[in-house]
Order: structure tokens, then C-alpha cells, then sequence
């Protein structure tokens, strides 16, 4: 980590300069005593864990907290989950993916010290890790492949941001950097091509590019990236200044603007260059030799008709008009930029065709004409790709101004305003940037005296593990935003996720030996997911007894687990994986399965990938399109991508059943299931029900769920039994030796299974 020293001397200086842009906030707002006096404007202080009587329950400090609570209002917490229910708990949570039954079987025969704190480890190295909490981030960001509005095109590049994100968090790269990377890392690390990537998170919004008025454009842009930042990182609704001084927050509309000017100055592109020094040097040497080998067969073909196409050229070019005429007669270098454009604009038309030239030439010369031209076009075919570039931001050398609008209107200017923090968070004094505006903004977010950034990382983090936050509303911890829970806690975790404290917690030992305990380290969401992970608040089951439901119904206590549903991209990996055709290759641009005809309004908008191989990506790499979502996802609550989501809406509606019954892709994976079913298992009584129960659910059915899968198969391969055997589901391998309409039964019987409550939830 960078010396803590570095940042305060990179800060003070700032909010040195700023005593002359607080008068201007105080005049325009002023705050009340309790808008002053809110809890996420001071600094986390973490107080020491609290007493309690049942000091057995304790794994780690996270405990203390919850179990303090609970204790103080009469209650326990609920019962240990069991192992087959954590290990799957845990490999949705870190991976989205369900753990295979090899695994669960390691993890139940695994009685060593430290084995659930290995399994922790173990998910956390996966690269799955990385594409699962991607996805959240994701969300937040409000990533697409496309621009949105009425033409939504393609941004070719985009990918790029979601694999650097990827990257960012498998390398568990500290939080600070990663915020300082997507605000201003083209400013504070520019020679680093994932630096220069992140900064596409500024224009991740939708995009009017065809807009008539561009200067309204690029302020449109502004306001999404001044509102994104806001809320991503601070959880703040600023946005809501930008009108007038907030209704609610203590946010004047000169914060709003001063914020903005931060991001006046940024160049939006999109052709950041983000091709490594290795791969700059490979490919001007290629170009090089392409540049040579091309010269000598571009040599022969002039040696052949050279003089005729130029013939030819002349002709053309003395019928066009005076002005360009005379462009075509200077050598480049000593063409205008006006010049050059209209010998652009002209030199298709003057150029002649192939068989134009041919029909010129004597015919002794078609043979080695032709044989010259088609090796160039053959040597063209290998010409070396463009180096790789992305959607980011560059710095202007001389920013524009920034003045508050009224009314938010771009015609309505006011006061000019200088970059600065908001004043309810600095004391009072806003803090006119000295030198690069967005590192300034970005290295002031990312500092452990700020009062909200860890906050609200970490409550996010708590978020995707137990259901909820310990504050509700993740992305605003206003005054209009729901109170934390636990308080204590949420300081206590934040303190140490930044490093303003320190202690220790348990993670596995080397060689299966005792768990050890370790410092936490700064900004390492690695270190606070296994904090959280390890606390038995985290492995408690989600049974609630009669008086804690009565006491806690919302469970706002963290008195049980909560029983969640799968994200759509999880449920469609996750049947995809136990059907065994998951495709696990990782990065790159976006694929495209299958979709049904009624739901695609043009092979344009959905081109099907042409490698079947790419129709079983994860879900993460299917191309995000703002106007036509992919429709397995759509049914099960797929976020709009115009705007950052802190937290899905989770509905239960008929299309998601009929999703999940009818689907054609869930009727394929359900054949390849009962596939694996019986070519896996042997065909003893039982044994091939229990293998389908552990594929699908992680853990064995109970007698009676046998008893029923049994008596099912039975009937259902009675009733397929009348159809031809070339309309029915046979699995895929087809099974040597059974009767279809019995091997078909089995397919219906997997496809039940992922149709079951407990497949799309997690305990």
C-alpha cells in the first residue's frame, strides 16, 4: 500500500486553497443542526466489539455486533446451516456457480482444523470469483455494449471495461486504486493500459450520438457521470441538485457544479490506446515487414500496368472541378487540411477498377497483371490488426469554464464555479483542484478520510451476502436514506476495510493445519469478504423459530440467514453448468445466443454467434444490448442498463416459470442433465435419483422425495410411452439399451428439478 503520509500531503494543500469557495455554499444554503449532525458525514470510529453472554458463538469481532443485538432484544441466533448448504451458499456467493457434488463430497470428508476457512480461500482463487462480483459492479456501472436511444449502436469496444473489471478483482487490486483507475487513472497512471480502460466507466451511460445539438449532448454526459460518481462511490444522490439546492441533503446546487467541473475538462473517446509496450513494439515490427512485403508486390504490379493507372487517374482527375484539381496536383505535405479533404472525398471516384486497368493492357501483360494484383490482395489479408484501443477519457490542456444553471438548463448560466468537494463533507470549505481536476477528485474519494467511501463499499459487500444491507439503501446514506442497523459494526468494518484501524481474523492454515490469524489488509475486498465469510452471523441456517419471526420479522437483526433468488445470469449458468455444457472461456467481445425469432426485431440487432461453442458462455459475456435484453435475463429482473443498480427488484411473475419450463435452452439443458444422470450413475435402484438431486441441488433426496421421483418416472414413461419415439426428449448422450419413452421420462424429471423452488433460491 502507498504511504498514508503521501495522500494527507497530497490533500491538505487542497482544502488549503479553498477558503474562498465556502461563502458562496454558505449563501446559497444553509444547513440545520441535524443536517449537520448526520452520522455519515463523520469519520468511521470504530468502537471496540460489545460484551456478550453466549462467548462460545463467537468466531470472529463481526459476531459480537450481531449477537449483541440479538441478546439485548431476547433472542438467539438461528441454528448452524449444514455443511452441503453452506459450500453451495458459499460457491454462489463467490463464484455464481454451484458447486459439483466431487466438491461437496471433499468438502463433508474435509474434518481437518480450517477446512471451511480452506474452501473460503479456494472460491476466492477461482477466476470465477472475479466474473461473479463483476457482474455486480456491472450493475452499478450501468455497463452495455450499446449506446442506447433510438439507433443503439454497437460500441465495439466496451468489453474491454467489463474484462479490466474482471481482472481488478481476481488480482484483489486494493479498492483505492480501482476508484482512482476508473476516475482519473489516464492522470495518475498513464502509462498503464488498465489505467486508461477503467476511465471508460465515466461513459458507460447511454449516449445520444446522433443528438442535434452535441454541446447539450456532452452536458448530458456530464450530468450521468457527475451522478454516477456520486452515488457508485459516495452513495449520494447529488443529482438531485442539479435544479436547485437539495430538498432533503445538505447538498447546495453550487456543490452539484463544482463536483461537475471536476470532469469539465475530459476528452470523451473512443480510441484510448491501450496496447502494452510489448505489444506496441510486436506490432511495428510486423507492420514493418508487412510495410516491405507489400512495397516489393505493389512493385510488380506497376512494373505490369503501372503507367496505364496512372493514365487513367489523370483523365479522371482533369474532369473534376478547378479547386480539386489543384489539391491533387500538391504533394501531401503541402496540402491544406481543406486540400487533403476533398483529395479524400474524391479518391475512390478517381481511382480505376482492376478490370478497368486490364482493359487497357496489352494481353500478353493479364496473366502477370492478374498474378501480381491477387498476391497484394492475399498479402492484404495479413496485414497486422490495428493495435487495441477502448472507450475512456483524456484531459483537456485548458478545461472550459463551469457555471451553476439554472434550473439545470445549459442556456441558464449563473456563477462560475470552481472544482470542489461538497462542503458538508470538508467542514464547511470547498477544495479548488490544483493541477490534474479528476485525480484530485478521485484521490480525495479514495482516501480513508473520507467519510463515506468506505462505508459504502463495505456495506455493499455485506449486501451481497446476507440479502440485504446493514444499510438498506446502498446507494444513498442521505438523510433521505434508510438508517444502518448495526452502526457500530458498519464503522468497525469500514475502519478496518481502510485501514484507520487494524486487527485480526482467522483464514486457513498452510498444510490443513489450525486456522491462523492475520492482519486485514487496507482496502482488500478479499480480506473483507473472508471476515464476513468466517463469522458464524454468515453461517447461520435460514429456520426462524416463532418468537425471533415475531420479534425480527424483517429480519433486520441478521438473526437468520436470508433465503435469496438467483440473479437470471446465475440461474442460467448455474443450469448450464450441471447439464455439463457450461463454456468457460473468459474475456473478450460480447457473444450471442440463441434467441427465439418472436423475440428479435432484426438479425442486426441479435447475430447469432457463429461458433455454437460461444452459445454456453457465461452469462457476464453475452452482449449487453440497451434495447433488447437477452430474454432469460429480462424475466428474472435484469437491471436497466441507463442507470446505476444498487440493488435488483426481485419479482415473482408468470414468465419466469414459463421460463424455466419452456424455454428451448432450459429443454436442452435438462436433456443434457438426464444425460449426465445416467451415464454417471449406476443403474441400481436409487442410485440414479440421488446422483440427479446431487447434480442439481447439491445434497441426496429424502426417502420420500425418492419414493416420488420413482413413482414419477414410472408414470410419466407409461404416458410417453404412446407417442412416436422420434417426438420425444431423448437425453443427450442418449443412454444405450433403455426404452425412449423411459429415457425421455428422465429428461422431464431433470427439467422438474430445475424448475424446483430450492434450484433458483439459496439458503
Amino acid at each position: 500500500m502507498r504511504a498514508v503520509g503521501r495522500r494527507v500531503g497530497t490533500l491538505l494543500p487542497l482544502l488549503a486553497l479553498c477558503a474562498a469557495g465556502a461563502a458562496l455554499a454558505g449563501e446559497a444554503m444553509e444547513f440545520t443542526s441535524t443536517q449537520k449532525a448526520h452520522w455519515a458525514w463523520k469519520k468511521p470510529a470504530p468502537a471496540a466489539p460489545p460484551r456478550v453472554r453466549n462467548k462460545a458463538w463467537l468466531l470472529n469481532p463481526v459476531d459480537a455486533f450481531i449477537l449483541a443485538r440479538l441478546e439485548a432484544t431476547g433472542l438467539q441466533p438461528a441454528p448452524p446451516a449444514t455443511r452441503e448448504q453452506l459450500i453451495r451458499r458459499l460457491s454462489f456467493d463467490l463464484t455464481g456457480l454451484p458447486p459439483t457434488p466431487e466438491e461437496i463430497d471433499g468438502f463433508l470428508a474435509d474434518r481437518a482444523p480450517g477446512a471451511y476457512e480452506r474452501l473460503v480461500d479456494r472460491l476466492l482463487a477461482s477466476p470465477a470469483y472475479g466474473e461473479r462480483w463483476a457482474r455486480h459492479w456491472l450493475d452499478l456501472a450501468r455497463y452495455a455494449d450499446t449506446n442506447g436511444y433510438e439507433h443503439d449502436e454497437v460500441r465495439p469496444d466496451a468489453w474491454r471495461y467489463r474484462d479490466y473489471v474482471v481482472r481488478s478483482l481476481n488480482s484483489d487490486k486494493p479498492y483505492d486504486r480501482f476508484i482512482e483507475e476508473q476516475l482519473a487513472g489516464d492522470e495518475l497512471y498513464p502509462d498503464e493500459p488498465d489505467a486508461r480502460i477503467a476511465t471508460g466507466f465515466n461513459l458507460l451511460g447511454p449516449d445520444m450520438t446522433d443528438a442535434a445539438d452535441q454541446v447539450a449532448r456532452r452536458h448530458v454526459t456530464l450530468n450521468d457521470m457527475t451522478d454516477t460518481t456520486s452515488l457508485v462511490f459516495l452513495g449520494l444522490t447529488t443529482g438531485c441538485a442539479r435544479c436547485h439546492n437539495h430538498k432533503y441533503e445538505p447538498i447546495p446546487q453550487a456543490d452539484y457544479y463544482r463536483l461537475q467541473a471536476f470532469f469539465a475538462g475530459a476528452q470523451f473517446r473512443r480510441d484510448v490506446p491501450v496496447a502494452t509496450a510489448a505489444e506496441q513494439e510486436a506490432h511495428a515490427r510486423a507492420t514493418a515487414a508487412y510495410a516491405a512485403d507489400y512495397a516489393a508486390l505493389q512493385g510488380k504490379v506497376d512494373e505490369v500496368a503501372g503507367a496505364v493507372r496512372e493514365a487513367l487517374r489523370r483523365e479522371r482527375i482533369a474532369r473534376l472541378p478547378e479547386d480539386v484539381r489543384t489539391a491533387f496536383a500538391l504533394a501531401p505535405d503541402a496540402r491544406t487540411a481543406d486540400q487533403q479533404n476533398l483529395v479524400e472525398r474524391h479518391e475512390r471516384a478517381v481511382e480505376p477498377k482492376p478490370e478497368e486497368v486490364r482493359a487497357k493492357l496489352p494481353p500478353e501483360s493479364h496473366a502477370r497483371y492478374e498474378a501480381a494484383r491477387l498476391s497484394v490482395l492475399a498479402l492484404e489479408k495479413r496485414k497486422p490488426r490495428p493495435l487495441p484501443v477502448a472507450m475512456g477519457l483524456s484531459e483537456a490542456a485548458a478545461p472550459p469554464k463551469t457555471f451553476i444553471l439554472g434550473r439545470g438548463e445549459l442556456s441558464n448560466r449563473e456563477e462560475e464555479v470552481a472544482p470542489g468537494f461538497p462542503v458538508i463533507l470538508v467542514g464547511g470549505k470547498a477544495a479548488p483542484a490544483a493541477g490534474g481536476r479528476r485525480g484530485t477528485l478521485a484521490r480525495w474519494i479514495a482516501s480513508r478520510d473520507n467519510p463515506l467511501t468506505a462505508r459504502v463499499m463495505v456495506n455493499r459487500v455485506w449486501q451481497h451476502h446476507f440479502g440485504r444491507g446493514i444499510v438498506p439503501s446502498p446507494s444513498d446514506f442521505g438523510l433521505r436514506g434508510e438508517s444502518p442497523t448495526h452502526p457500530e459494526l458498519l464503522d468497525w468494518l469500514a475502519a478496518g476495510f481502510a485501514g484507520i484501524s487494524s486487527f485480526k481474523f482467522q483464514v486457513s492454515g498452510s498444510g490443513g493445519g489450525q486456522p491462523q490469524a492475520r492482519d486485514l489488509k487496507p482496502w482488500s475486498l478479499k480480506d473483507l469478504h473472508r471476515l464476513i465469510l468466517t463469522s458464524n452471523a454468515y453461517k447461520q441456517s435460514s429456520r426462524v423459530s416463532p418468537v425471533t419471526l415475531a420479534r425480527d420479522p424483517e429480519n433486520a437483526l441478521f438473526s437468520r440467514m436470508n433465503r435469496v433468488r438467483l440473479e437470471g445470469e446465475v440461474i442460467r449458468d448455474a443450469t448450464l453448468a450441471v447439464g455439463g455444457r457450461l463454456n468457460r472461456k473468459a474475456g473478450g467481445a460480447g457473444v450471442f445466443p440463441p434467441i427465439p425469432e418472436e423475440a428479435r426485431p432484426s438479425v442486426a440487432a441479435w447475430p447469432v454467434s457463429a461458433d455454437v461453442a460461444d452459445h454456453t458462455r457465461r452469462s457476464l459475456y453475452i452482449f449487453v444490448r440497451r434495447n433488447l435484453h437477452f430474454p432469460t435475463l429480462e424475466a428474472f429482473d435484469a437491471p436497466d442498463t441507463n442507470l446505476s443498480c444498487a440493488r435488483r427488484e426481485l419479482s415473482t411473475a408468470a414468465p419466469q416459470a414459463l421460463t424455466l419450463m419452456n424455454a428451448p435452452e432450459m429443454q436442452e439443458n435438462a436433456r443434457r442433465v438426464a444425460g449426465r444422470v445416467l451415464s454417471e450413475a449406476p443403474a441400481v435402484e436409487g442410485e440414479q435419483i440421488v446422483r440427479a438431486y446431487r447434480l442439481v441441488l447439491g445434497r441426496r433426496p429424502t426417502g420420500e422425495e425418492a419414493r416420488l421421483g420413482a413413482e414419477f418416472l414410472a408414470k410419466q414413461a407409461a404416458l410417453l410411452a404412446a407417442r412416436p419415439a422420434g417426438s420425444l426428449n431423448a437425453p443427450e448422450p442418449r443412454p444405450a439399451g433403455m426404452q425412449p419413452a423411459l429415457a425421455a421420462a428422465w429428461s422431464d424429471y431433470c427439467l422438474a428439478l430445475l424448475n424446483l423452488n430450492e434450484f433458483v433460491y439459496v439458503d
